[in-house]
């Protein structure tokens, strides 16, 4: 028999792990080509043959997803691979649609086909959305474990939108190491949090070589955090699981690929956002939790803000910049720098749509819900230039930065900037403290 013909259809990430898993290896499959989309500029790249493995000399190309159809006639393609996140039932299924029309078999691969086991015990952290609170929760977590004296190392979800072999490994433990690894203001978001609370983090493309490095790294660790993105699952084979639901998008958690996933998984679903949620929205995501992991053990929690400069936003207008994955794919139409820019006073949020530059008109055209917030898009250098562009062009008093990170680090602001900072505090009994702590002594960790 000959092998079968697969594309993986994906965006930078997952696809790649689910091919280094599953089929880079594999001698009755071929993987003839992986379709690229929601992130900007990632296709007519190769995934080069020196992670690809000695099955592909060549590497293997990567096209627009809506050359699908196309590529699955013209290639003979036996099998499509569906490898993103973060999308409704209702679009996969529109993308298996197409593929099975064009005559091909429509595929989901599960965590048995690619979670990587660890010698080290693996918390995960993953969500129901984009912009859940996942990353927060995922720092209140190593808090907890380093307050315990445990040296914990954090991998994170990948982004890898640069030069693959480069990243095939990636080491984060100074803010000088985001420039050594020419980070986006994405990977920025994500690698900087960790970075400023002392715990080392790693990502990258080959995560069965990651997870090696992250076990044996030269700083010493106890215990793995898996800082999940999107509403991925887990790439690693976690011990204890920590999912986040948004009651801002009630019902979200039964409707959205692979979030339920991840809630039926859970051993704890963090509620996040208790406190600036309907009373009927958290009682919506209870309900719903409740009906599919009734063993699940359900924490409630505040995401609280503060603002770096209250001062510079009391009755003033003011353009608010807020994370881009959030607003983009996560459909959010506010977040943490919203919440602070209204708390402090603000008397009105300065819609950028008639300001914007370059690339960014293209996000709102995408996005047409975005809103009267800026996405910090800078996926590459002309998105960065164009940000910085749009900022300065826009007509207000200040600037309110609702990023994980310090944006007027990267790019230069001609208007009074202040950052708004988040965190998880969570509400009643039990909290996340004894959880941690009950899984610290069952596993008879110590530092």
């Amino acid at each position: 028999m000959g092998h079968r013909n697969v594309i993986i259809i994906g965006a930078a990430g997952r696809d790649f792990h689910n091919f280094n898993t599953r089929y880079r290896g594999d001698g009755s499959s071929r993987v003839v080509a992986f379709t690229a989309t929601q992130i900007p500029d990632i296709e007519g790249r190769r995934y080069p043959p020196e992670l690809a493995g000695a099955l592909y000399p060549d590497g293997i190309p990567i096209y627009a997803q809506e050359d699908l159809p196309h590529l699955i006639r013209k290639l003979n393609v036996d099998e499509c691979v569906f490898s993103y996140s973060d999308i409704t039932y209702g679009h996969v299924m529109g993308v298996g649609a197409i593929v099975q029309a064009a005559g091909a078999a429509f595929t989901l691969l599960g965590p048995g086909d690619t979670q990587l086991s660890s010698t080290k015990p693996i918390v995960a952290v993953c969500a129901v959305r984009t912009g859940s609170g996942k990353s927060q929760t995922s720092r209140r977590v190593i808090e907890i474990l380093m307050e315990r004296d445990l040296k914990v190392v954090a991998v994170r979800h990948p982004m890898p939108y640069g030069d693959l072999n480069a990243q095939r490994v990636q080491r984060f433990a100074d803010l000088a190491d985001l420039e050594t690894h020419n980070c986006t203001i994405e990977e920025m978001e994500e690698y900087e949090p960790h970075i400023v609370r002392g715990n080392v983090i790693y990502a990258g493309v080959d995560y069965e070589d990651i997870l090696r490095a992250a076990e044996d790294d030269p700083a010493g660790c106890d215990v793995i955090v898996w800082d999940g993105g999107n509403n991925d699952f887990a790439f690693f084979e976690p011990d204890l699981q920590i999912t986040v639901a948004d009651p801002h998008r009630p019902g979200h958690e039964l409707r959205y690929y692979p979030g339920e996933v991840n809630v039926r998984v859970a051993d704890v679903v963090v509620i996040n956002k208790v406190d600036s949620a309907d009373p009927e929205g958290v009682e919506t995501v209870r309900q719903n939790v409740e009906a599919v992991n009734p063993d699940a053990i359900i924490v409630e929690a505040a995401s609280t803000v503060r603002m770096e400069d209250p001062d510079l936003v009391r009755g003033r207008r003011v353009l608010v910049i807020e994370d881009g994955p959030t607003l983009t794919h996560g459909e959010m139409t506010i977040g943490a720098g919203v919440v602070a820019a209204r708390q402090n006073g603000a008397t009105e949020l300065v819609d950028p749509r008639p300001f914007l530059v370059g690339r960014l008109r293209e996000t709102f055209e995408i996005y047409p819900d975005i809103g009267t917030v800026l996405p910090a898009m800078g996926y590459g250098e002309e998105q960065l230039r164009d940000l910085e562009a749009t900022i300065n062009a826009t007509d207000c008093d200040a600037v309110v930065i609702g990023t994980p990170i310090d944006l007027s680090r990267v790019v230069d602001i001609n208007k009074p900037t202040t950052r708004v900072f988040y965190d998880l505090e969570e509400v009643g009994k039990p909290d996340l403290a004894d959880l941690v702590a009950q899984f610290i002594e069952e596993r008879a960790l110590s530092g």
